[in-house]
């Protein structure tokens, strides 16, 4: 399947200069989306994945379809303030400024293995982000699956040591 042009460019937004990848397009078609997840679900499947975590909000999307797929559990990583229990929480770089992530403490345990997903990578700071928290609770990352990555801006360098797959290349 042509995963690419499933996806809609939308220039200009959210501001001029940026030339935004829509995955909605590709979400509401069933089949693309199946294949999709499927696509990404065999490459990881042999590695025995425990856990999948994704970061809020698109990251949920995959993360949880993978990890149905791959009869895992699923752990959402959130922004700060919106978990219940006790958390984790690691502050990083973005373009323009800084974020925040955060997990429950329990989350993850010593040796289980991870998958990371996210929609999207781009210069690479929010999966770095998410991939040192779990690696911080002791879990095993065991790669980072996006559905798309925009080589130009060179993320899959900020995650060297970690087996990353894309299924669309910008």
């Amino acid at each position: 399947m042509d995963f690419k042009a499933k996806i809609r460019t939308v220039e200009d937004f959210p501001k001029p200069g940026i030339s935004f990848k829509d995955i909605t397009t590709l979400l509401k078609d069933r089949e693309a989306f199946h294949a999709a997840i499927e696509a990404l679900a065999s490459y990881f499947e042999p590695l025995g994945v425990d856990m999948v975590t994704g970061p809020e909000a698109r990251g949920y999307i995959f993360a949880s379809a993978l990890a149905y797929r791959l009869n895992a559990g699923f752990v959402p990583v959130r922004k700060p303030g919106k978990l219940p229990w006790k958390t984790r929480g690691i502050s990083y770089q973005l373009e323009y400024g800084e974020d925040r992530l955060e997990v429950h403490e329990d989350a993850f345990v010593p040796g289980q293995k991870v998958l990371v997903v996210d929609d999207l990578l781009a210069t690479g700071g929010t999966l770095r982000a998410t991939v040192d928290l779990v690696e911080s609770l002791g879990a095993q990352v065991v790669g980072v699956a996006v559905l798309i990555e925009l080589s130009e801006l060179g993320g899959r360098k900020r995650l060297e040591g970690h087996e990353v797959f894309s299924l669309i290349q910008f």
